[in-house]
């Protein structure tokens, strides 16, 4: 691969611009024009401040770039008539089972993969991320039966990501191996991706690997650093994929050019990859900027039209790991993208920048210039939805007795009151009805899919967690007459509110504070019941 100090190529600028502009820790860039690789480039460092620079080796989380290759696992088995397109789920997972019985019957392998199964966007998400959590695939597979779906079967694409994970279990169950096993030998031998990793493995022995980073006062810092074992990642199907930038440059020229690798797929089934099966709905600057018309979802591709040519990109998003692939298949033209920072805004203008030189070099505009009406949009949506509240009056909440007062001697506190006409409620909009029955709010509460969680005093503070997701764990606020979870680790755009709800027993709510949070944190899918006190 050439080296990108040496290449007269215009993406070089177009690479320093964008690390300029968005304080990146490190990123890497691959081109191919006509199957051949045209530009190589890679900035800064795997670790911020270690001096280890980032190499076209440099391992990176592709994130939902993995979709397409547990995609092609399954096409390769469909080759091989091991499974078909159109089979039930159920052929392959008999303990596969949806919220509504009908949908579990008719569920095929292809709906797995093209986010139309009734699901909510990013419905269950929380059971994959953040991450490290205890749950196993064997737990997604249970925790489907209940979500509830917001629309029908069919009708209509919301992003999911516990169905690629569904996926990867067919392909196990039909390929008769575990999926990193069929991961490495059906896509990462035959293509030569010598460095991807999937599974267990060393960071030790492996090497070279870039570490996850997100903006801490003015400068980068690493979070979610790897341990000397990288674990076998329950969401490695839909988003667990670590690759270099040699491997992804390897997967685009395979992609473009099948004469490549002879007979890795059949033509029929490169087809059904790039299939529109799903439409997408095309956003206002989607038409924009690519003067697009259309756009859909294949087999872990996103499918569309720019500059009257066609499209199939996807990009993949973890917390301090950014990737985007896209490829212009009739022009054998294809760009990778690849960030170990919090760096959305940098590959989308990177990425336009790129792939403009190709559509429409006359309309093209710089990373600057692309950068500068992000930024635009940005204000606009603020000034257009509600303001985010004031958090600076907020204060931890402080633990009470379990057992409330009574109609004499009421109590307001955990976000309880007691009704009657002499004592009213007064806090958190709840209320146990009926005056002189205690309440006990504190304590232990389970969420049928995401399971145990807790409400209990630590330290003189109120503290919730969940048993299963150790992330997921902080201390209760109050603003106001509402309360908030200030997570230990997440960041203040995680944050939800709290509140508990009247019944008996009661049960807590999660929403989001910020409308703009991450759709994996799917809070409002929860719904926490009491189920005993606090150990």
């Amino acid at each position: 691969m050439p080296a990108s100090a040496a290449d007269p190529s215009p993406f070089a600028p177009m690479l320093d611009s964008t690390v300029e502009h968005h304080h990146l820790p490190g990123i890497a860039m691959a081109v191919v024009d006509n199957g051949q690789v045209v530009f190589t480039g890679t900035r800064g460092e795997r670790r911020a401040g270690s001096g280890e620079p980032i190499d076209a080796d440099t391992l990176f989380k592709i994130a939902s770039n993995s979709k397409a290759m547990t995609a092609a696992v399954l096409a390769r088995l469909v080759d091989r008539g091991l499974l078909a397109w159109d089979d039930p789920v159920t052929k392959h997972l008999p303990q596969f089972r949806m919220h509504d019985p009908w949908v579990t019957e008719h569920m095929q392998v292809r709906d797995l993969l093209i986010h139309n199964s009734g699901l909510g966007l990013g419905a269950g998400d929380l059971m994959l991320w953040p991450e490290p959590n205890a749950f196993t695939r064997a737990d997604i597979i249970a925790g489907l039966e209940h979500l509830k779906p917001v629309t029908s079967f069919r009708s209509g694409y919301a992003y999911d990501n516990l169905m690629y994970v569904v996926a990867g279990e067919v392909a196990a169950a039909a390929g008769g191996k575990p999926y990193d096993q069929l991961l490495r030998e059906e896509v990462f031998i035959p293509l030569g991706m010598t460095r991807c990793q999937a599974g267990a493995w060393s960071v030790a022995k492996v090497g070279n690997v870039a570490q996850p980073h997100a903006p801490r006062e003015g400068g980068n810092v690493v979070v979610n650093a790897d341990a000397d074992i990288a674990p076998d990642l329950t969401s490695m199907a839909a988003g667990g994929i670590r690759c270099s930038l040699r491997d992804m440059t390897r997967w685009m020229q395979v992609l473009l050019d099948p004469t490549l690798v002879p007979g890795w797929l059949s033509d029929t089934q490169r087809r059904a990859l790039w299939t529109a099966h799903m439409p997408m709905p095309l956003g206002e600057r989607q038409r924009r900027w690519d003067n697009a018309h259309f756009s859909a979802y294949g087999y872990g591709w996103r499918l569309s039209d720019m500059d009257g040519q066609w499209k199939v990109a996807h990009t993949g998003t973890l917390s301090g790991m950014y990737s985007s692939l896209a490829l212009l298949p009739d022009r054998k033209v294809g760009v990778v993208i690849l960030i170990n920072g919090e760096g959305e805004d940098a590959r989308t203008v990177l990425m336009q920048a790129a792939l403009k030189h190709y559509t429409a070099p006359a309309q093209r505009q710089t990373v600057a210039g692309y950068t500068e009406q992000l930024q635009a949009e940005r204000t606009q949506r603020r000034n257009t939805t509600h303001a985010l509240p004031d958090m600076t009056a907020r204060k931890p909440v402080e633990p009470r007795p379990a057992w409330l007062g009574s109609a004499d001697h009421p109590a307001a506190t955990q976000g309880v009151a007691l009704r009657s006409a002499d004592h009213p409620a007064a806090t958190q909009g709840v209320a146990l009805r009926g005056g002189g029955h205690p309440a006990a709010v504190q304590g232990l509460y389970r969420d049928p899919w995401l399971g145990q969680a807790r409400l209990c005093p630590e330290n003189n503070t109120l503290r919730f967690s969940v048993d299963k997701s150790p992330t997921l764990r902080g201390t209760v606020m109050q603003l106001d007459t509402r309360w908030l979870v200030q997570w230990d680790t997440l960041g203040a755009d995680a944050e939800p509110w709290l509140q508990v709800e009247p019944g008996t027993p009661p049960t807590l709510r999660l929403s989001a504070i910020d409308p703009d949070i991450d759709f994996s944190y799917d809070y409002q899918d929860l719904h926490f019941t009491r189920i005993g006190d606090c150990p």
